[in-house]
């Protein structure tokens, strides 16, 4: 049986592959750690701002999942920038799938019975229960799991939309443009709506935790966003100069 192995040469292919590595690689670890809320001032080495707002105190905290989540979204529009909304609604809803079946996985590893010395050699001093912590950790509830693929689904195809009308007014120009544009509006969407599902909805949260952490959120992914532009000039650079008389984009 011969098999054509030629989509594997072409450039445009690899790119691709690389790209959607990249894209689904940084969704699912985003996903997966974001169930962990931290202070980002004591992580500094900082005492919490305990400043005085409207909506009660208002402290620098936010989810892990946000620490490489900017990749997802500068990644998000290389793909839209070389292969348009179709191949970003593609790897959206390759990922979301993904996604799901890594926590039914992740979820039915939990359920596992613990091998007696595995516990009997992480009990410490404090008859630590690394099984709980295990369950604690990765048995993330539906509210996160339904907020978090529905904000995730929402939000990319709200991104690539976004991005593809900036590109047509632009004429292909002014990439930063585009990129923070869609950003701006995109994860506006995605900032507010999984943790108000996850820890509102489903959870216990206050409306002041829910504003406080969703709009620290979206403040460090806005900001990381403006930081990264020239990253992606440089790789818009770079992925030209690689595809030469394949690219069409």
């Amino acid at each position: 049986m011969n098999i054509d192995l030629s989509i594997l040469n072409n450039k445009r292919s690899k790119l691709f592959i690389v790209l959607f590595g990249i894209f689904l690689t940084n969704a699912i670890v985003a996903e997966i750690i974001g169930v962990k809320i931290f202070s980002l001032e004591a992580t500094l080495g900082f005492q919490p701002l305990h400043l005085q707002t409207f909506l009660g105190t208002w402290d620098i905290n936010q989810t892990a999942g946000a620490l490489n989540w900017p990749f997802v979204f500068i990644t998000s529009d290389i793909i839209n920038e070389y292969f348009g909304q179709k191949g970003v609604r593609r790897v959206s809803y390759i990922t979301a799938a993904l996604v799901a079946y890594s926590f039914l996985v992740i979820y039915g590893a939990t359920l596992l019975t613990p091998a007696q010395f595995w516990l009997d050699v992480n009990k410490g001093d404090n008859n630590f229960d690394i099984n709980v912590a295990f369950g604690k950790i990765f048995r993330q509830g539906l509210g996160i799991i339904t907020g978090s693929l529905f904000a995730f689904l929402v939000s990319q195809l709200l991104d690539a939309y976004v991005f593809h009308s900036l590109r047509k007014v632009t004429g292909g120009k002014k990439i930063w443009l585009r990129a923070t544009g869609s950003t701006v509006v995109s994860q506006l969407i995605d900032s507010f709506v999984v943790l108000g599902i996850a820890f509102v909805l489903f959870g216990n949260w206050t409306i002041e935790q829910w504003i406080s952490t969703s709009l620290n959120n979206y403040l460090y992914k806005f900001t990381i966003a403006i930081i990264l532009t020239p990253v992606l000039y440089i790789a818009h650079n770079v992925i030209d100069r690689y595809l030469g008389e394949e690219n069409v984009g």
